[in-house]
């Protein structure tokens, strides 16, 4: 008695699933050929969680196996990153389409309509994923350069789908549309070589002693500890301006993402230390005003 009562149970919970499909499937609207039901409905979201908690699984392990992969650098390793994001969610889409049983042929009223409208509407999008695509491949640019792209300049954090992340020195985040990066003149201070010169001008008095400015100038750029030893240091006398002897100190620095006007500062600071200490004057432009005539007004009474 217990196993057909089982068996009746069994048969009961199926017949009233059926029933509850069938319900489901007669309620629906229809646009001539095309037909959806809450059934179609209900199907399409189950398998849209199935398949989006699926992708995001596959790209977790992926997007894990490149990145513990040491024949791949990093810039190849994104790339790498990027084609199989593209990859898997389009086959993805084509699961979904097959699993849901969608007669996209049904819709052919509308494709053309749509697939303009589309089209328009993400050509920047899929100019932007390609721009970027060919960014990684020839490494023209990647994460970690010094860039400056118009009045922009900072650290690549990341190479987005549709853009790059640039962070400026003032903890900006800028994002920069790759297209933009393929079309625009780009300064990229750490393509070939991350070291970078900087150029400061000093002036002094001319009644200084050149050889001994020259002297205290490589000791105030040899004391910070950002300056590299090699390349060496230099120290120019650029020209002999209006009031003073300019010079301009060129020193190596390798890593600009640090920032630039710091090294610069240092540098000054130990300048006008130095000069201080050893008597050196720092003109300015003075300006003498001769007077020809006074009027009567002003004359002393004397």
């Amino acid at each position: 008695m217990a196993e057909v009562s089982a068996e009746k149970l069994v048969e009961g919970t199926v017949d009233t699933t059926v029933r509850l499909f069938e319900d489901l499937d007669d309620i629906a609207f229809a646009i001539g050929d095309f037909r959806l039901s809450v059934l179609d409905v209900g199907t399409i979201l189950v398998a849209a969680i199935l398949l989006y908690v699926s992708v995001r699984l596959v790209l977790f392990l992926v997007k894990k196996t490149i990145r513990r992969s040491k024949r791949l650098d990093a810039t190849q390793g994104l790339l790498a990153e990027k084609i199989a994001t593209i990859i898997i969610v389009a086959v993805a889409f084509l699961v979904g389409i097959d699993l849901v049983g969608l007669d996209l042929s049904a819709l052919a009223v509308f494709s053309g309509a749509v697939g303009l409208a589309v089209g328009f509407g993400l050509q920047k999008t899929f100019g932007n994923l390609i721009a970027g695509l060919i960014l990684l491949m020839d490494r023209s640019v990647k994460p970690g350069d010094v860039i400056v792209v118009g009045d922009t300049f900072g650290e690549i954090s990341k190479i987005g789908t549709r853009a790059v992340s640039v962070v400026t020195r003032d903890g900006k985040e800028h994002l920069i549309p790759n297209e933009l990066l393929m079309t625009e003149p780009v300064e990229n201070w750490s393509y070939s070589s991350r070291n970078v010169r900087v150029a400061i001008p000093v002036g002094v008095s001319y009644s200084s002693d050149m050889d001994q400015v020259e002297r205290l100038l490589i000791e105030a750029v040899t004391k910070c500890e950002r300056v590299l030893k090699n390349p060496k240091p230099n120290i120019w006398m650029a020209e002999f301006g209006d009031n003073s002897v300019n010079f301009e100190i060129k020193a190596w620095i390798k890593d600009p993402e640090s920032g630039v006007g710091n090294v610069r500062s240092e540098i000054l600071k130990n300048v006008w230390k130095s000069f201080k200490d050893n008597d050196i004057e720092i003109p300015f432009p003075q300006r003498d005003v001769y007077i020809k005539t006074v009027p009567d007004r002003l004359k002393s009474p004397d």
